[in-house]
C-alpha cells in the first residue's frame, strides 16, 4: 500500500499510474489500479492495449490526461525483478538523445519477453526427519536402497542426478516420498553462471602495463564517473590491463560488461578470460539460443551474473548493480546500431557510466578522433602502452605499387608478395591475405551487352558466390541462382566477374600453391563463437598455411607463426564521399597489419595500391598515427564537421518514389535557418533503393553549442507526412549511404 501511496497520493481517489509499452510510442499511457493492487516504479505489468494484452513497466505517476474514471485498469504484476531505476533513466536519456520513441527503446531492454514468467520450479529430494512406526515398516526393495543410503551422503539432491546416481526410476522416487521417508521441497532455480575466482595470479606485466593497470584499478576503487582511454598499439596487452581494472569491480561486488565489436571473433578473448578468472562469463549476441538469453537476462537482473560480455545491445540488460563498463576496439564501426532505434553503443556507454556513477574504459589501438578529440580537451583521460608485450616487435609495412609492380592478367597477388609468400612458407611460417570483399566478384556483366546484374530492391550490385552458385545483395539479402545465359540479351558464355571477392583470390592461391593449406574466413563462414574458436585452433595446430579474409580477421585474433600480411587492395574504402572514409581505412589496414608478427619471429606487411602516395597509406607504412589523426582533425577543422562540429541525419523513405519526393520537399522548405546552422539537401542516398524503400537525405550540420535535438524536433514539428513515408533521425551518423 505504501508503494501505490508514493505513486498515486489520496488512496480515497482512484489510483492511477503510467505504464510504458515496448513499443514505438512516444510515451507511456495512464492506467487505473484495480483494488488491493500495488506497484511501484520499475514493476513489470500486464495491461489492455487496444484489444491485446501487453505487457510494460510503471513509469511513475500518471499523467493525468485522461480522466482516471475512464482508464482501463492493470491486469497484474509479473513475477520479475523490477527495472532498476538507473535503467529507466538511462532508457529516457537515450530515448531524448536520440529522438526515438521511450517505447522502442524499451523495447531493447526488454527483448526476452518470457524472461519476465516465474522460471520453472526447481525440487529437491532429501531424506525426512525422524522415522514413523509404519515408516519403519516399509518394505526395502534394492532400489529404494540405493536412493536412502545416497541421499544419507548428501543433504538433498535433484531428482535427475539421484536417478542417474541410482539407475532407478522416478516411480520408485516417488513411493518413497509417498512413503513419508524422503521430502521434496521446491528451492529457487540455480545461478547458470559461477562466480570468477579472483585469487588466480595475475600474468607477469610489463612496466607500462603495471603502471596503467593501477592507474585504471584506482579509478574503479575511487568510484563515481569518469572515462578513461586505454590507448595501445596492436599486441601492447591491453586486455590483460584492462581484465585487472574487471577485477578490481568484481572485488566490490559490481558487475562488469565488456563490450565487443564482434562477439564471433571472440574466442580468443573468451579464453583469456577462462584463463584469468577461472568460469565462462554470460555471453549476450544475436548468436545466443532463447533459453540461455531468457536465463541470461534473469541473471543480470537479480546480480548472479556477475560478468557480461557482448554485442551493443548488452547496455540494455537490466544490471543491478553495474560498476564498470569496458569498450574493447571503441573506434569499430559495428557499435554504431543502423536500424530501429539508431545510436552509437560507445557513446550510450559512457552515458550510462556518467548516469550510474562508474567508470567507464574504451581500448583501441585506433582510437576514434572523437575520442581523441575528448581526451585533447581533458573530458576523458589516458594511458599509453606503446610498446608490444614481451619479445613480439611492430611489424614492418612496405608499400607495393601495383602500378609498376603489376600482377599477372586477371591475377590479383603481385610479383613481389608472389615472392614474400613462397619465402614465408618454406620458412615454415604462416600468411594472411587481406581482401575487404565477401563472394567472388563485387560486379557480373554481359560482355555481349554490358547488362549488369543489379538487386532488384536495392541500389547495388549483384555479388556472385560461385561457390554457393547464385548472386546476392549483400544489403538485402536477396539472391537468385547464376544464370546461364544473360536475361537482357540471351547470349550465352557472355557473363563476366569483375573484380575479386576472396573467393576469387582462394582459386588463386590455390592455382598458385597448389600443396598448400588454405583457408577462406569472411561472415559468410565464421558465423559465431564456435565457428570463430574452430578457426582459431585450426590456425594454432598449422592446419592452415594460408589465411584468406576480409575485416573479420582483422582484430582480436593472435597467431603467433603468422607472419607475414599482404593487403590486396590497400585502396578499397578511400574514395567516395564518406567523411570517415579515410579514418575508418586507416584503422582497418593498422589493425589488419597488426595480425604480424605478434609471437617470437618478426612480421612484415605489404600493402598493394595504386595510389602509394595517399596519407593513409603512408601513415600506415611510416607508423605515424600522430601525423595522420592532426592532418585528419585540421581537415575536420576547416569544415565544422566532427569533432568539432556536430551533424544529423534525416532519412526520408517510402514504398512509393513520388510520395517520398513530395515529403522530402516540404521538409526541406521549413529547413531550419541561422548562425551555425547548415541543411544540405535532400539528395538521393547513395544507395537510393535498399529493401524497396525509395530514399531521400538531408544532412543538418551546425556548431557544437547548438542542440541538434532541439532544432530537429522544431523542424520537424512544422510538416506532416503522411503515414506511407517515414522519417528516421540520426545523430552523429557514420554511415552516409
Amino acid at each position: 500500500m505504501c508503494a501505490a501511496k508514493a505513486i498515486t497520493g489520496n488512496l480515497f481517489e482512484r489510483r492511477t499510474v503510467s505504464v510504458l509499452a515496448p513499443l514505438p510510442l512516444a510515451g507511456p499511457y495512464d492506467y487505473a489500479l484495480p483494488e488491493g493492487l500495488d506497484v511501484a516504479p520499475g514493476d513489470f505489468v500486464e495491461i489492455p492495449l487496444g484489444r491485446q494484452t501487453q505487457r510494460g513497466v510503471v513509469w511513475g505517476n500518471a499523467t493525468g490526461e485522461v480522466d482516471p474514471a475512464k482508464l482501463r485498469d492493470i491486469y497484474g504484476v509479473l513475477p520479475a525483478a523490477p527495472m532498476p531505476a538507473v535503467t529507466r533513466r538511462f532508457i529516457d536519456w537515450v530515448s531524448a538523445y536520440t529522438l526515438s520513441p521511450q517505447g522502442a527503446v524499451l523495447r531493447m531492454a526488454m527483448s526476452v519477453s518470457d524472461a519476465l514468467d516465474a522460471p520453472k520450479p526447481v525440487f529437491r529430494f532429501g531424506l525426512a526427519h525422524g522415522l514413523t512406526e509404519s515408516q519403519a515398516n516399509i518394505r526395502m526393495t534394492p532400489a529404494r536402497k540405493r536412493i536412502l543410503s545416497l541421499l544419507a551422503d548428501h543433504p538433498s539432491l535433484e531428482q535427475a542426478d539421484i536417478l542417474q546416481e541410482t539407475g532407478t526410476t522416478a516411480s520408485v522416487l516417488k513411493g518413497l516420498v509417498e512413503a513419508g521417508m524422503v521430502r521434496r521441497e521446491q528451492v529457487a532455480p540455480p545461478s547458470p553462471f559461477a562466480l570468477p575466482d579472483l585469487s588466480i595470479p595475475r600474468p607477469d606485466l610489463s612496466e607500462d602495463q603495471e603502471k596503467a593497470a593501477d592507474l585504471l584499478c584506482e579509478k574503479v576503487a575511487a568510484g563515481g564517473f569518469s572515462t578513461i582511454l586505454i590507448d595501445g598499439v596492436t599486441g601492447s596487452g591491453k586486455t590483460e590491463v584492462y581484465f585487472e581494472a574487471v577485477r578490481a569491480a568484481l572485488a566490490q561486488d559490481k558487475q562488469v560488461l565488456v563490450l565487443l565489436p564482434e562477439i564471433a571473433l571472440s574466442a580468443q578473448w573468451l579464453q583469456r578470460f577462462r584463463d584469468r578468472f577461472g568460469v565462462e562469463p554470460a555471453l549476450w549476441h544475436s548468436e545466443v539460443g532463447q533459453a540461455r538469453r531468457r536465463e541470461t537476462w534473469r541473471a543480470v537482473a537479480d546480480g548472479s551474473a556477475r560478468l557480461v560480455v557482448g554485442a551493443r545491445s548488452a547496455l540494455f540488460l537490466p544490471y543491478r548493480d553495474l560498476g564498470l563498463i569496458v569498450v574493447d576496439e571503441e573506434h569499430e564501426h559495428a557499435f554504431k546500431q543502423e536500424d530501429g532505434v539508431i545510436y552509437h553503443a560507445r557513446d550510450m556507454a559512457v552515458a550510462r557510466g556518467h548516469l550510474g556513477g562508474f567508470p567507464v574504459m574504451l581500448a583501441s589501438a585506433t582510437p576514434s578522433l572523437e575520442t581523441l578529440a575528448n581526451v585533447e580537451a581533458g573530458r576523458y583521460e589516458s594511458v599509453v602502452l606503446g610498446q608490444r608485450h614481451g619479445v613480439a616487435v611492430l611489424p614492418s609495412v612496405e608499400i607495393v605499387d601495383i602500378r609498376v609492380d603489376k600482377p599477372e592478367r586477371q591475377r590479383w597477388i603481385t610479383p613481389t608478395l608472389k615472392q614474400r609468400l613462397v619465402e614465408t612458407f618454406e620458412a615454415g611460417e604462416q600468411a594472411m591475405l587481406f581482401l575487404n570483399r565477401r563472394g567472388y566478384a563485387p560486379l557480373t556483366l554481359c560482355r555481349a551487352c554490358g547488362h549488369r546484374f543489379q538487386c532488384p530492391n536495392c541500389t547495388a550490385w549483384l555479388v556472385e558466390h560461385r561457390a554457393w552458385g547464385k548472386l546476392q545483395c549483400h544489403h538485402c539479402g536477396y539472391s537468385a541462382k547464376i544464370p546461364d545465359a544473360c536475361p537482357a540479351c540471351g547470349a550465352e558464355e557472355k557473363l563476366a566477374p569483375c573484380g575479386p571477392g576472396v573467393e576469387r583470390l582462394y582459386e588463386e592461391a590455390i592455382q598458385t600453391f597448389p600443396d598448400l593449406k588454405v583457408e577462406v574466413a569472411t561472415s559468410d563462414n565464421i558465423a559465431g563463437p564456435k565457428a570463430a574458436a574452430a578457426l582459431v585452433e585450426r590456425v594454432h595446430n598449422h592446419e592452415v598455411d594460408l589465411l584468406i579474409g576480409t575485416q573479420i580477421l582483422a582484430k582480436g585474433y593472435h597467431f603467433p607463426m603468422l607472419t607475414l600480411v599482404g593487403v590486396i587492395d590497400a585502396d578499397l574504402g578511400l574514395a567516395g564521399g564518406d567523411l570517415r572514409a579515410a579514418e575508418r581505412s586507416y584503422q582497418l589496414l593498422t589493425q589488419v597489419a597488426g595480425r604480424a608478427g605478434r609471437g617470437e619471429r618478426p612480421g612484415t606487411v605489404l600493402l598493394q595500391t595504386a595510389d602509394p602516395n595517399n596519407r593513409v597509406i603512408k601513415a600506415i607504412a611510416a607508423g605515424d598515427r600522430e601525423a595522420f589523426d592532426k592532418v585528419e582533425l585540421s581537415e575536420r577543422m576547416k569544415y565544422g564537421m566532427p569533432p568539432h562540429g556536430k551533424l544529423a541525419a534525416l532519412i526520408v523513405s517510402g514504398k512509393k518514389e513520388n510520395e517520398v519526393d513530395e515529403a522530402a520537399w516540404r521538409i526541406g522548405r521549413v529547413a531550419p535557418r541561422g548562425e551555425g546552422i547548415v541543411v544540405l539537401g535532400p539528395a538521393p542516398a547513395p544507395l537510393s533503393l535498399l529493401r524497396g524503400r525509395f530514399r531521400r537525405r538531408f544532412l543538418l550540420r551546425t556548431d557544437k553549442s547548438v542542440r541538434v535535438q532541439a532544432v530537429i524536433q522544431d523542424w520537424l514539428s512544422r510538416v506532416k507526412t503522411p503515414g506511407s513515408v517515414r522519417v528516421q533521425v540520426d545523430i552523429d551518423p557514420y554511415s552516409f549511404m
